[in-house]
This record gives C-alpha cells, sequence and structure tokens, in this order.
C-alpha cells in the first residue's frame, strides 16, 4: 500500500474562512476535503496523514509554519506529497508551490499540486523539478475535476509508470525539452505544418518558445524633488464604495483626490478586498496606505511633492491581462499629470 501525505488550507481543511486565515499549522489522519475524492480515484494507496494550515499564517510565517509542519512528518514515512488544489487563489498556490518544494528537496518523492495558470506559485514553482502543477481551474466550483486530475498523475507516478511531457499530462511545462520518437519523417511534418499555416488551418509547432515579460527598471529619480503618487492593489476606498470597485477579479481602477486630507480615517475609508481579512485595514485604513506618513515626508522634504489622488484597483484574483491593461492605463495617466514616481503599497 502506498503513503501519501496531504496539505490544504484552512478553508478546505475545514475550519474557515478568511477570518481563520491565520490558522496555525495542524495535522488529521487520513483524508480530509480534497483529499477524500483524490483517494476515491486511487487503488492501492492510502493519504495517511493531511497538514492543514492558514494561508496567512504559511505567507506571514514562512520559516516557522515549515518547520512546524515539518515535525509532524518525524517518523513518517510516505510515497508521495499532495497539495492543493488552490485554483486562482495566490496565497494557497504559493504555499502549495513553497511547501512541495520544500519536500521533494528534503525527503525525494514526487510532490503534486493544481492551479490556475493565472495562480501566481505557477511562475514561481512550476519549473521545481520533481514538482507537478496541474492545469487546474480558476475557482473550486470545479474541485472535483481538479483533484481527479492530480489523482491521475499521482497513480502514474505510486505506480512507476513513465510520467510523459507536459502537454500529455496536463501540468505546466518544468522547461526541459525531452525528444519524442515520432513514426513521421520530419520533412513530411515540417511540411505538413508549413501547409497548414499557408491554409490558415490550425498547427502547433513542435519547439515552442516561452515569451516571458521583460521589464526594462526604471531611471532612478531625486525623491526629494519627484511628484510621487501611491497606489493600492488593497481596494481601499470611499465608505459606501462609490465606483463598485469588485472584491476579486478586478479589470477596473479608479483614483480619489486626496487634497486637504491628512490620514485616510475610519467610518470615511475601508476595504472591499475579498482576498485577506480586512477587519484591521477597516479599523486603521492607515495600515494600508499610510497617507500621514507620505504626508510627513512631503512636509519633511523627503518627497518633493505627493500625487493630489491616490489610485486603487483590488489585486484579489484578477488575471495577468488585465494587470497588464490596467497597469498600461494608470500608468499613462501618472505622465499626464506629470508624475515622476509611484510608491505601490504592500496589501
Amino acid at each position: 500500500m502506498k503513503r501519501i501525505v496531504m496539505y490544504i488550507n484552512q478553508f478546505f481543511g475545514g475550519i474557515g474562512g478568511e477570518d481563520k486565515a491565520g490558522y496555525e499549522p495542524s495535522v488529521e489522519e487520513g483524508p480530509v476535503g480534497p483529499g477524500n475524492v483524490i483517494l476515491s480515484c486511487l487503488k492501492d494507496a492510502e493519504i495517511t496523514h493531511t497538514i492543514i494550515c492558514g494561508d496567512n499564517f504559511m505567507t506571514g510565517h514562512r520559516d516557522e509554519a515549515i518547520e512546524r509542519m515539518d515535525q509532524f512528518l518525524e517518523g513518517i514515512e510516505f510515497d508521495l506529497f499532495l497539495a492543493g488544489p488552490a485554483f486562482q487563489s495566490g496565497r494557497y498556490g504559493m504555499s502549495c508551490g513553497e511547501l512541495c518544494k520544500y519536500i521533494t528537496e528534503k525527503y525525494h518523492v514526487t510532490a503534486i499540486t493544481s492551479m490556475n495558470e493565472e495562480n501566481p506559485g505557477v511562475a514561481a514553482y512550476a519549473k521545481t523539478p520533481d514538482v507537478y502543477i496541474m492545469r487546474g481551474s480558476k475557482s473550486a466550483v470545479r474541485m472535483r475535476q481538479d483533484a481527479s486530475a492530480m489523482a491521475g498523475l499521482a497513480a502514474k507516478v505510486l505506480s512507476g509508470e513513465e510520467i510523459l511531457w507536459a502537454e500529455a499530462e496536463g501540468y505546466f511545462p518544468h522547461g526541459v525539452r525531452v525528444s519524442v520518437k515520432s513514426e513521421e519523417a520530419p520533412a513530411d511534418r515540417a511540411v505538413r505544418m508549413m501547409l497548414s499555416k499557408l491554409q490558415g488551418q490550425p498547427f502547433k509547432t513542435e519547439f515552442p518558445i516561452e515569451q516571458e515579460d521583460t521589464v526594462v527598471p526604471a531611471a532612478p529619480v531625486d525623491a526629494g524633488r519627484a511628484k510621487i503618487a501611491v497606489i493600492t492593489t488593497g481596494s481601499l476606498v470611499p465608505v459606501g464604495n462609490p465606483d463598485r470597485i469588485p472584491s476579486g477579479s478586478a479589470s477596473v481602477w479608479k483614483r480619489y483626490d486626496i487634497r486637504g486630507l491628512e490620514a485616510f480615517k475610519k467610518n470615511e475609508f475601508y476595504s472591499v478586498h475579498g482576498g485577506f481579512s480586512t477587519n484591521n485595514v477597516n479599523e486603521d485604513p492607515e495600515v494600508l496606505v499610510p497617507l500621514a506618513a507620505l504626508k510627513e515626508a512631503e512636509r519633511e522634504g523627503k518627497i518633493g511633492k505627493l500625487d493630489d489622488y491616490y489610485y486603487v484597483t483590488t489585486g484579489n484574483l484578477t488575471i495577468l491581462k488585465e494587470a497588464r491593461k490596467m497597469g498600461r492605463e494608470i500608468v499613462e495617466q501618472l505622465k499626464m499629470d506629470g508624475i515622476q514616481a509611484a510608491i505601490l503599497v504592500a496589501t
């Protein structure tokens, strides 16, 4: 009987939602949540332990969280490590990827997780040796499908069956090219693809080249003379959310006039972000956008001038295409207003 250890967050562990995102690591015997779906698709395998940890605790106390979860594994023998599925959730995906990487490096076992292509965990961990990130859905609505796909690859790993290339198995490429023998001669394949292209028919190259963004760092500025704007993806908006900034999957941004304001105050501004607990922000909006500190820096000459507006959108579940679009639009506005630099405050 093959033995599996699994990792899930507080939500799928049945602990709670965002209000429990600070949940500290714990371990349960047997499968929990998605583990039951995965186990139902496997033969001659068991999920012996499920590790549960809150998204905020994992991302905010990474080293401590991993150390404590590693202690759970002392004396436990296992053949495979599973995590997620994480869908489009950035914190969950990064946690799954980080823990999978740690487990494969220390215990020398294969790790499998699942994420949507927009999850930042894909870019961070897809090329990690022995970590397979299955192509997953955007939301938990298709959790059973994503968990079943993880189980399919898990069955092959546990049986020692050959793992095929990324497209064939449904995982994100590791960045390693593997030659596969074809019955069709190279010249025939090339001519076939050329004819398909000339006829406007679909074809696929045998040598795909990944396209990655190249961001050239901006030239440094003299902060003491520069006009500086502040941007937040933490959804800090006037109470009532007059422009209906969404709590997630945003495709719009807004800017709000801060002339005459010395600080963001409770009951005047709040966060509508759906990806973290906003209780602390709503008690004191300054913890998200420190307007008072920026105003003080302006008075002390540390920055030349603070812009009359602050810019806001929601980073939660925002797809890359929309993020690029909003980024371009905001930059255009900043240039029109003569802004030399912008501060993107942490969320």
